[in-house]
């Protein structure tokens, strides 16, 4: 049997890694008419993410083109994400991204700012001459049929091979995961919700530099 890796850092993108929500932005920016409806059932529990996409496909407009030069100019990512990464790097800690956001402006942000080695799962839009056609759902859990990404088993499928995850999220899809996490870094209604019931491992973070701090006060340490 192989030796499990000591810590696995799975990390929310949209309002986390990235502190701009980038899908919501961009849907509301480019969606026609019908957008409030779909964002308010959402919002108010009525439909899951994958219905919410299947609904919005159909009353976007735009390109691609268009959608990414718009994520250049109002993406914003954490400051201190890239000293959190470089320590992980240089201490041997394996970091994933999942989000249930979709795949072309995450690959977007990745690149641009230096994080294109970092896997990531998420919901996947196609095009056809660079205008959107579709969004398919790779990772999402049909038992569930609520995310587009389920999240949830992508932590448990990494279990076997960690001995601890550590989950850093905000939102209502971070909801179930982080339950299944060993450590949780939560800001947002992810801190709200999970405060509440007391989860042990909790801690409200900030900004990446907090869980950086925490890695290295406790002795995350496992490529010395």
């Amino acid at each position: 049997m192989a030796t499990k890796k000591p810590l696995l850092v799975i990390t929310d993108f949209d309002g986390t890694l990235s502190l701009t929500d980038v899908g919501y932005e961009v849907l509301l920016k480019f969606s026609g008419q019908g957008w409030d409806d779909i964002d308010r059932d959402y919002c108010e529990g009525r439909i899951g993410s994958r219905e919410a996409y299947g609904r919005i496909v159909a009353i976007l407009g735009g390109t691609r083109e268009d959608m990414l030069r718009f994520v250049a100019e109002n993406t914003v990512v954490d400051p201190h994400f890239k000293e959190f990464y470089a320590f992980c790097r240089e201490h041997g800690i394996d970091v994933k991204v999942v989000s249930d956001g979709l795949d072309f402006y995450i690959d977007f942000v990745l690149r641009k700012h230096g994080f294109a080695d970092i896997p990531f799962y998420s919901n996947v839009m196609t095009f056809h001459d660079g205008r959107p056609l579709s969004i398919e759902f790779p990772h999402a859990n049909e038992a569930c049929n609520k995310c587009g990404t389920c999240k949830s088993n992508i932590l448990q499928a990494s279990r076997d091979r960690f001995g601890k995850i550590l989950y850093v999220g905000d939102g209502y899809s971070d909801l179930c995961p982080a339950r299944k996490a060993d450590l949780v870094f939560a800001k947002g209604i992810l801190w709200t919700r999970m405060a509440q019931k007391k989860q042990q491992g909790l801690r409200k973070y900030r900004t990446f530099r907090d869980v950086r701090d925490f890695l290295s006060d406790n002795g995350f340490h496992p490529g010395r």
